[in-house]
């Protein structure tokens, strides 16, 4: 019989090696009991009827879904438990969240469910967050943090049960639940490396939104879809899931050239500060890049606000680096 190693105790290894503190792993235990249940209420979510729409919109005009308010009751719960959570930035909640004045020591920004658009239809999603820490040397004043400035971010993968884990320094890990909802690390428990065959490598992006991309990002599209596989899951989490096993790129430009001219979004979709920055900060601990409409790294823009939007570029150095070169030539 073979056991593999579980994640707290690969996390009580790694902060003993690194000579880091154990209130980390007391919130990332927090952060993972929360991702089971909400891999559960996912699992059984068609029997309980909780896969439709809830009614409502969210402080950022977007429809709610049942189990987007039921991931983040979840993840709020258990943020609250572990008392080491000053703040907290969810989708869901137009302003930060104060939860532990008095223990907590870190800030985490979260999506509780990416890709909400696939949970009628079962398919996978994903709880994605990143963590920083407050200021332990005096007055903490609320101020939001940088991708550089990230201690850690994840990826949960839901239904399927993996988790990467990026760790600042250190790398990416990942691991799987197994058959006693335990997550345990992968058999080789290396960090990931963006593939350098390119023959390996994808292109993730929505391909009937191409024709609202700046004319650089068409003309680049045109020049190089040819050479790698297309893949697109309409989920940020599941679409860079892939990337990180087979290379690529995931690319969520800037809408520009929308027909109806209100569907315009010149400064990007997503979210800096619990999407982008958390792909972002996996993709450089696995040894790629990410970068904004701008060619901006992603790691550097300081948040303006909670729910500030940016366009994405992510994934393998090569790629991110000749769109990044399109981008400011045009600039």
């Amino acid at each position: 019989m073979k056991l593999e190693q579980s994640f707290m105790d690969f996390m009580l290894h790694h902060q003993e090696r690194h000579g880091r503190s154990y209130n980390f792993l007391v919130l990332l235990e927090a952060v993972q009991t929360a991702a089971k249940y909400i891999q559960y209420f996912y699992q059984t979510g068609s029997l309980k009827n909780v896969m439709g729409e809830a009614g409502i919109t969210n402080c950022q005009d977007e429809c709610v879904m049942k189990m987007d308010d039921i991931a983040d009751s979840i993840v709020l719960h258990y943020l609250r438990c572990s008392n080491q959570v000053i703040y907290a930035i969810t989708e869901e909640e137009p302003e930060p969240i104060r939860l532990n004045e008095e223990g907590g020591r870190y800030f985490i920004y979260y999506d509780p469910l990416d890709g909400s658009s696939n949970i009628k239809h079962n398919l996978p999603v994903g709880f994605m967050f990143a963590i920083a820490k407050r200021n332990l040397e005096g007055p903490e004043d609320g101020r939001l943090r940088t991708g550089s400035e990230l201690r850690a971010a994840g990826i949960f993968l839901i239904p399927n049960g993996v988790f990467t884990l990026a760790l600042a320094e250190t790398g990416v890990f990942r691991f799987h639940l197994d058959e006693t909802m335990t997550y345990v690390i992968h058999e080789n428990p290396t960090p990931l490396v963006m593939p350098e065959d390119s023959k390996t490598w994808e292109l993730s992006y929505n391909a009937s939104n191409r024709t609202t991309f700046s004319r650089p990002v068409q003309v680049w599209i045109e020049e190089h879809e040819s050479k790698y596989a297309f893949r697109y899951m309409g989920s940020l989490a599941a679409d860079f899931h892939r990337l990180l096993s087979n290379g690529g790129m995931f690319m969520y430009p800037a809408i520009v050239n929308h027909p109806r001219p209100e569907k315009n979004r010149p400064k990007g979709k997503l979210r800096l500060l619990y999407e982008a920055n958390v792909a972002a900060f996996i993709a450089r601990e696995a040894g790629g890049a990410a970068i904004d409409e701008a060619g901006n790294d992603i790691l550097e823009i300081a948040p303006e606000s909670p729910h500030q939007r940016t366009a994405l570029y992510v994934g393998s150095r090569p790629l991110v680096e000749s769109i990044r070169g399109r981008l400011r030539a045009s600039a």
